[in-house]
């Protein structure tokens, strides 16, 4: 059994709570958190489960670490990655395996900040521990989903990976609001979608699948639509009003040689009501899309539905599930830094424990 420690409590948090606990093969021995007004609740509370883990949320992370085998990182890095860098390079020097998907630069590690790979190379190697970061939006579908998709075809022209929500029933104030910007004013870009922030976040899935595939990526350039809402709505997170932000349409686009070749292409709304033009999901509030232009043209949609959560519930679950589900491959490798093509998407556990994932 690897033993599993979860580091944060939010959407994320709760989610790998749920599958440590669940996940053949994996124990949850610790929750790390920074506040002391969650610090001795029992892990249960956090992921929504209705029997106690036994596990208690602390603010010492030394004494987590010294209970774990491996750390799933899922405290926020968007704003404040140099923390989260800190507290990563801290669990691999304490030789804690680590799964993340708080720092975006790292999807690609071979074209991440230096100085990042650098320390956390080292940290690795110090604590004899492996690094893997991947996305929540999902990462497999943004990396190896399409370098298998791709496999499919004789031919490829390109690849589009879609991602198409309504963010209505999505109850995050400061992920819907500051960073995507919904109910602001249009004549302000949200953090979200200031130039050159789309490729921080996306730019590393785009050259990751270029890379799967053989295809050097020359250039990455953004392209970004908003549009107003024509009337106000209500949602979960109250009314958003007439004329503010109410969709989205970033693209990040990865060239070679002059040609658009791999394409993340994200449709977000706050209400079905806004952008009537773009594209919808096929059902319900969200889906995922890998389409690879070639011969033949192949699509593949995916949806992920939980009991009593959102679709984005859902999506976050098979993100978590995709890095926890690593964690029996990682620990039997060299320390380093691996990525989204290095790990393989079917978990490694063997036989004994993979009949018991059946419910």
């Amino acid at each position: 059994m690897i033993r599993v420690a979860v580091w944060g409590t939010g959407n994320m948090g709760s989610a790998a709570i749920r599958s440590a606990v669940a996940f053949p093969g994996l124990t949850l021995s610790g929750v790390i958190t920074s506040s002391s007004a969650k610090a001795g609740r029992d892990a249960a509370d956090f992921a929504g489960l209705d029997r106690s883990t036994g596990v208690r949320a602390d603010t010492d992370v030394d004494a987590v670490l010294a209970g774990c085998d491996a750390v799933a990182y899922m405290a926020s890095g968007d704003t404040r990655p140099q923390e989260a860098i800190a507290d990563i390079e801290r669990c691999l020097r304490a030789g804690a395996h680590v799964v993340t998907p708080s720092l975006y630069s790292l999807y690609d590690p071979r074209s991440a900040p230096p100085e990042w790979v650098r320390r956390l190379t080292d940290a690795a190697a110090a604590g004899g521990a492996t690094l893997l970061v991947s996305g929540v939006d999902p990462g497999w579908g943004n990396d190896a989903l399409a370098v298998l998709a791709a496999g499919l075809c004789t031919r490829i022209r390109s690849i589009h990976c879609q991602e198409i929500f309504d963010y209505s029933s999505y109850n995050q104030p400061h992920a819907v609001r500051v960073l995507c910007g919904f109910g602001g004013p249009m004549d302000q870009t949200p953090m979200m979608l200031l130039p050159s922030v789309p490729t921080m976040v996306w730019g590393g899935n785009v050259r990751l699948i270029g890379r799967g595939l053989g295809l050097q990526i020359d250039d990455i350039v953004e392209e970004v639509q908003r549009r107003p809402l024509d009337a106000p709505v209500d949602t979960v997170l109250g009314r958003f009003e007439a004329g503010t932000q109410g969709a989205f349409r970033l693209r990040v686009i990865g060239r070679a040689q002059g040609r658009d070749r791999v394409v993340i292409d994200h449709i977000t709304r706050i209400h079905p009501s806004c952008a009537p033009d773009w594209p919808y999901p096929d059902q319900g509030a969200g889906d995922h899309r890998v389409t690879v232009h070639g011969d033949p043209e192949l699509t593949i949609v995916t949806r992920a539905d939980v009991p009593g959560g959102t679709r984005a519930d859902g999506g976050n679950a098979t993100a978590v599930n995709r890095l926890l589900g690593a964690l029996a491959w990682l620990t039997e490798q060299r320390p380093g830094i691996y990525d989204g093509l290095d790990v393989p998407l079917q978990t490694t556990l063997p036989p004994r424990l993979q009949a018991r994932r059946w419910a």
